[in-house]
């Protein structure tokens, strides 16, 4: 990445830096704790999972969390080696323990938008599928808001998590129509 983004990048971590206050890190410290190794991200899924309605998501929101967190955080990790920010900004802190592993992608927003996406594709409730695009948008927010991550890293975390909740919830149907008997002749 050049320097001049990266210089960019720092730039806008510090004037979040800035802008840190009580009622927000009230809200935005909890929220980024609560997703520690996809742990509210988890617990949804398994309660989903107790209801005929919300099974199915349970199911996909499960999965695509298991392949984000190998994909993300066990492999594109620890291939691009993306120092984390604090180390690198001088006058960044953090407002949460300094996690020691990389930077890029965010595996925090990784885990939000797979569990989201996931949840989002196959739940049939309008006000829940909006409601969880909005938790997973601020827990992504929340790891620039405690400076432990860059904005493209966030991005990057985000996209990784999406693009895997779709290829699995597209393989979940394709599985559950295959077991129907449903398929078009050209795809059997």
């Amino acid at each position: 990445m050049s320097l001049w983004f990266e210089h960019l990048e720092g730039q806008l971590l510090l004037l979040i830096q800035d802008l840190r206050c009580e009622p927000l890190s009230a809200v935005l410290v909890p929220l980024t704790r609560l997703g520690e190794y996809g742990g509210i991200w988890i617990a949804g899924s398994l309660v989903m999972l107790c209801f005929r309605r919300t099974r199915r998501a349970g199911v996909a929101g499960l999965v695509a969390l298991l392949i984000g967190q190998v994909v993300n955080n066990q492999l594109l990790k620890n291939l691009i080696c993306r120092a984390r920010p604090f180390t690198q900004i001088q006058g960044l802190w953090t407002l949460v323990e300094a996690p020691t592993d990389y930077s890029f992608p965010s595996g925090h927003s990784c885990a939000a938008f797979a569990a989201a996406v996931a949840w989002r594709q196959t739940l049939d409730i309008r006000w829940l599928k909006i409601l969880l695009l909005i938790a997973a948008v601020l827990m992504a927010l929340s790891r620039l808001y405690v400076g432990v991550h860059y904005p493209t890293d966030v991005l990057g975390g985000a996209t990784v998590g999406s693009l895997i909740a779709v290829l699995v919830c597209r393989t979940l149907e394709w599985l559950e129509r295959s077991r129907r008997g449903t398929l078009p002749p050209e795809a059997e």
